[in-house]
């Protein structure tokens, strides 16, 4: 079984903004797939089920928030019997450029909350895609401002058209197995 979890924050407040690149991603696999999202209260989370070969994959939004995300991780770990090595996280990342994507398969939290909250969680030991959002509109606001703030039309359609396609492929290698640690640099402005 796979595990793929996005970060975001649940509620029409928050949809499209920079901080729920993750769920934006997640959104456009499942619907490529052709899967739905169910709320499953239990996991704390909204769960799409697929089954790629003989792997069942479980796609995963938590409903709650970005902050305590290793809440939905550890009830899915812990119900599903899920290790660290079966896990792949889809969050944004302040720290890159705007729609670079880097593949980590463990590491510290580098002051992200939702990470933080997932290393406590589930300690270190899981992969990360981390999909950058820095941009000039970043380096003028308090990080807060910026991860809460609406991503552009423009910006919107570089992620669909350019960027998730790579998420996708990325996801379905993972499921696969062929995961490589590695970065790309897309949808530079």
């Amino acid at each position: 079984m796979k595990l793929i979890l996005a970060q975001g924050n649940p509620g029409p407040n928050y949809e499209s903004t920079h901080h729920n690149v993750g769920f934006l991603a997640m959104d456009q696999y499942a619907s490529k797939n052709k899967v739905e999202f169910q709320t499953k209260s239990k996991f704390y989370a909204d769960i799409a089920e697929l089954t790629v070969g003989d792997e069942k994959v479980l796609l995963v939004k938590p409903t709650t928030y970005y902050n305590d995300t290793g809440k939905a991780a550890l009830a899915l770990a812990q119900f599903y019997k899920v290790q660290g090595s079966d896990i792949l996280v889809l969050h944004d990342e302040l720290a890159l450029p705007f729609g670079s994507l880097r593949v980590r398969d463990k590491g510290s939290d580098a002051g992200n909350n939702g990470i933080k909250s997932l290393n406590a969680a589930l300690g270190q030991e899981y992969h990360r895609l981390r999909i950058g959002i820095r941009s000039e509109v970043a380096e003028r606001n308090t990080p807060y401002d910026f991860v809460l703030s609406k991503i552009t039309k423009h910006d919107l359609k570089i992620l669909h058209d350019t960027v998730f396609p790579k998420v996708g492929e990325i996801i379905d290698s993972f499921i696969a197995g062929k995961l490589e640690l590695t970065s790309y640099t897309l949808g530079e402005k």
